[in-house]
């Protein structure tokens, strides 16, 4: 019986031992956890953020409004996430307890938020305050990243001419190359430095100033993408300079070393005006603008320096005309009896004569003649021949006239030359001289001026098939074989 009782009792606690344990597991049970993804800083609500929890029980993401709520989560400790592309997870520890509800706010920045902004670059190249700089010149300058992004550099340009600022953009190198500055001027530079995530970042300013301008006393043409550019260079055809934009056509320049001034034809529209600028190609000025310059080829017409650089002679049609070179002063000096066009002008100074050429409507009937300041004719040097002329240029003294002339005597509609050479005209009454007796066969002798010191010419040399390369040449008077190859692929020269 003592036996059978003690049995009784030992069933009895090992009953209520698993009852209280049954008791326990209730206890834990389920709770939940709700809460708001806010933008740190602006409490804007972040949507579709993915709340989870770790271990692993269910996800959710935020609605419109930031708000989540997570569901049936066994009590328990966790670590609660929030995660969302370009956002920076956030990690939060809760402790979830049966039948209850647990609120978590996670406050989210972007993923950048700890990135760091770049170093200020340091300049290298030109140094600070640098001078004799070139006008064609490239920047270099260091950097360094701490967070090692990809940086892209904006260069800020100013000078001390004016308020402008050139800002030259998505710059990926750490060097730039700046052309076309102009001569002895003062530029400013800066470096802009961004990581597309920070602040950009300011460089120190530096300052360099460029070389003076060299002193080119040849002045020519060329073309560059359909449009002809205007140059520069030393009598020996180097130190060469590009002195005009090749987005205009602007040729046939004509030097004035008394003022330190080129003046030049210029494409506006469907018209041509005259230019002035500055040796380097700076201060660019339109001079003509009621009456355009105009004739029957404008790659045939030429214009002249008048009033020791204070004026402008130019044709328009079969008039001459008379303008200041600031633009005012408009006036008709000649205009022809027959109706022919004017299409070549030349003064001298020293005598005030003005050498014309004249021709019709399809560049013959030429006539080369002189007239005074007054529009009285006074010689007669070329008249009644057949065949193209021109290129005339006064001597210093204005004894001698120097032109063109294609002995072939050839017209044609497309007022192609065959055999085009360049003549010495004496107004003493010397003997005509021909210039061209050593020019290659099957070539033009063109656009003939005096050399400064007018112990030669200078010259065009081009095949007479009227597409080939026009090049400048230079010949000695006292010897004509002496023809002197000076630059390639070049047309309009002027040397003084």
């Amino acid at each position: 019986m003592k036996e059978f009782i003690v049995k009784i009792a030992s069933i009895l606690i090992v009953l209520v031992t698993v009852s209280c344990s049954e008791d326990t597991i209730d206890l834990e049970g389920l709770g939940s956890v709700r809460g708001r993804v806010v933008q740190v800083g602006t409490n804007e609500p972040l949507e579709n953020v993915k709340i989870s929890t770790n271990p692993g029980s269910s996800t959710v993401f935020t609605n419109a409004e930031g708000f989540y709520l997570l569901e049936n989560v066994p009590s328990g400790d966790y670590s609660l996430s929030a995660q969302r592309e370009g956002l920076l997870a956030v990690f939060e520890g809760i402790t979830v307890i049966a039948d209850r509800e647990v609120e978590v706010v996670f406050e989210m920045d972007v993923e950048t938020a700890g990135n760091r902004p770049p170093d200020a670059a340091t300049l290298l190249t030109p140094e600070d305050n640098a001078t004799d700089v070139p006008v064609d010149i490239t920047l270099v300058w260091s950097i360094s990243d701490p967070d090692d992004d990809e940086l892209t550099f904006t260069v800020s340009l100013r000078n001390e001419e004016n308020t402008n600022v050139e800002l030259f953009e998505n710059i990926t190198d750490t060097t730039f190359a700046l052309s076309g500055l102009s001569f002895n001027t003062k530029y400013f530079w800066q470096v802009i430095a961004s990581d597309d995530i920070n602040d950009p970042v300011n460089s120190a300013t530096f300052a360099f100033e460029t070389a003076s301008p060299p002193n080119n006393r040849i002045v020519y043409t060329r073309l560059v993408n359909g449009n002809s550019v205007i140059y520069s260079a030393d009598e020996s055809g180097g130190t060469e300079l590009a002195l005009t934009s090749p987005s205009k056509n602007s040729f046939r320049p004509r030097r004035n070393p008394a003022t330190g001034k080129i003046a030049f034809l210029q494409s506006v529209g469907s018209q041509t005006h005259l230019f002035t600028m500055n040796e380097d190609g700076s201060q660019e000025q339109q001079v003509t603008s009621q009456v355009a310059v105009a004739g029957f080829n404008l790659e045939e017409v030429d214009f002249s320096w008048d009033a020791n650089g204070s004026k402008l002679l130019f044709p328009n049609q079969d008039k001459l005309y008379s303008i200041n070179t600031t633009g005012s002063g408009l006036s008709l000096v000649y205009q022809t009896t027959n109706g022919n066009l004017i299409t070549e002008v030349d003064k001298n100074e020293n005598t005030g004569i003005i050498a014309i050429k004249t021709n019709d409507l399809d560049g013959y009937s030429v006539e080369i003649l002189t007239i005074n300041t007054s529009g009285v004719v006074q010689e007669t040097v070329l008249t009644g021949g057949n065949g193209a002329a021109g290129g005339i240029n006064l001597s210093v003294d204005g004894t001698k006239l120097l032109y063109t002339r294609d002995v072939s005597e050839t017209e044609n509609t497309n007022y192609r030359q065959l055999d085009t050479h360049a003549f010495i005209h004496s107004f003493n009454g010397d003997p005509l001289v021909d210039l061209s007796v050593d020019k290659p066969s099957g070539t033009n002798d063109l656009d003939v001026r005096f050399s400064p010191n007018e112990a030669g010419i200078i010259f065009i040399n081009t095949s007479n098939d009227g597409i080939s390369a026009k090049n400048i040449f230079t010949l000695l008077i006292s010897d004509l074989s002496e023809r002197t190859s000076l630059i390639e692929n070049a047309a309009m020269p002027d040397w003084e």
